[in-house]
C-alpha cells in the first residue's frame, strides 16, 4: 500500500507557508492588459491592494480576487 504525506489542516500555517514559497505575489496596473483562463482578454479597470482587481473583459467587469493563477499579463 503507497505511503501518503499526512494532510495538514485547512488553517495550518504550515499550508501558508508553503503556498507563499509557490505563488509570489503579482502586480497589476490599471490599463494594462490581461487574460483570464475562463473569461478571456480584458483589461484591468481597478485595483484593490493586493486582494483583488477589477477586469473589463467586454462582455462584463470582473472583481478577481489575487493571488490567483487564473489571470496572465499580456
Amino acid at each position: 500500500m503507497p505511503s501518503f504525506p499526512a494532510r495538514q489542516p485547512f488553517k495550518s500555517p504550515f499550508n501558508l507557508a508553503r503556498e507563499a514559497a509557490i505563488r509570489p505575489v503579482e502586480r497589476f496596473e490599471v490599463g494594462e492588459r490581461v487574460t483570464h483562463d475562463r473569461h478571456g482578454l480584458g483589461r484591468v479597470t481597478a485595483c484593490d491592494g493586493d486582494a483583488a482587481v477589477y477586469v473589463d473583459f467586454g462582455h462584463g467587469a470582473r472583481r478577481v480576487t489575487l493571488p490567483t493563477t487564473k489571470l496572465h499579463h499580456l
